[in-house]
């Protein structure tokens, strides 16, 4: 049995989530290859084959794959899966990231199987375990499948260590420009704070906060503290910060060491985001508000009185 992992990576280096990837595929037993696709990503292949327990490295650098579109990345990894048999990879992995959820039900599509999402656990080389209705159920999935095509929820499985491998790396030299899509620009959000999905400490806020410029209270907070800054779906769509900022079953789902819940009521697409944070604080005026059910620790407070005074402790 041997699993194929898609690295995620910007190229010059791999993502954090290749690492719990990686981590999910050993808990399915096997061998495990992990494919590096993209351009002039030597750095990204050399840190892949450091990762403790990769067997091989595959590496695709070709100008097709520099951005990593689905519509050129999917066909390479079909073929890889198919090889000389009818299955050389009995399980394709891939991070729960835009990237996995991309490229991944290409690939399912193209193997003519079907695809398991966003696993938080594996019980057996054929059976899962993923969450359903916002995460307020757990449902078991076996399948049957000849290749099991399969995205991993990061926040499920603690990484691997990225150092004390050696993995033997192997280039690719299959795959193209399908001609199907063209990489056309990004606007890549610059900052000094940790990224969200990668942070020990978030501190996010809610409507409560009221506007966008109430968000310097959290700013300054999350300065102190080396945390990243979240925000509810509410506060997105109610124009305070922008939408890469947002936590939630349709935001990034974290799970920090510390997750500072500040003016957020707590609905349940909220809370699916973020509540396999290891600590839990919320600070609402409303002692109703659901998010106290799911805290660690609760302050029923004014936030614009409760911050600043937190501030000044840190």
């Amino acid at each position: 049995m041997t699993i194929l992992v898609i690295a995620e990576h910007t190229n010059a280096a791999l993502a954090p989530a290749t690492l719990n990837t990686v981590a999910a595929a050993a808990k399915i037993g096997g061998d495990i290859h992990v494919l590096v696709a993209g351009a002039a990503c030597g750095a990204a292949a050399e840190a892949a084959a450091k990762i403790a327990g990769v067997a091989k490295v595959l590496v695709a650098d070709n100008a097709a794959f520099a951005h990593q579109l689905p519509e050129n990345v999917a066909p390479l990894v079909a073929e890889l899966a198919q090889g000389a048999s009818p299955a050389a990879y009995s399980h394709i992995l891939a991070a729960a990231t835009s990237n996995g959820k991309n490229i991944l039900p290409r690939v399912a599509a193209q193997l003519d199987v079907d695809q398991i999402s966003e696993i938080i656990a594996v019980e057996s080389a054929d059976t899962f375990k993923r969450p359903i209705y916002a995460g307020n159920a757990i449902a078991t999935v076996q399948s049957s499948a000849a290749v099991k095509v399969i995205t991993v929820r990061s926040t499920g499985f603690d990484p691997v260590a990225a150092e004390g491998g050696s993995a033997a790396v192997e280039a690719v030299s299959t795959g193209a420009d399908a001609g199907k899509s063209a990489f056309v620009g990004e606007e890549l959000a610059k900052s000094d704070r940790p990224e969200l999905t990668a942070a020990k400490i978030v501190v996010s806020g809610g409507r409560g906060m009221q506007n966008g410029d109430n968000f310097k209270h959290l700013y300054a907070l999350a300065d102190k503290l080396g945390a990243a800054v979240g925000a509810s779906r509410a506060a997105v769509d109610a124009g305070f910060v922008p939408n890469d900022m947002q936590v939630g079953q349709t935001g990034k789902i974290v799970a920090p060491q510390l997750y500072i819940a500040v003016g957020i009521s707590g609905a349940i697409q909220h809370l699916a985001g973020m509540k396999d944070s290891k600590v839990i604080v919320a600070i609402n005026k409303d002692e109703e508000a659901p998010i106290f059910q799911v805290a660690d620790y609760g302050l029923v407070a004014d936030l614009f009185e409760a911050i600043p005074e937190l501030e000044k402790l840190v």
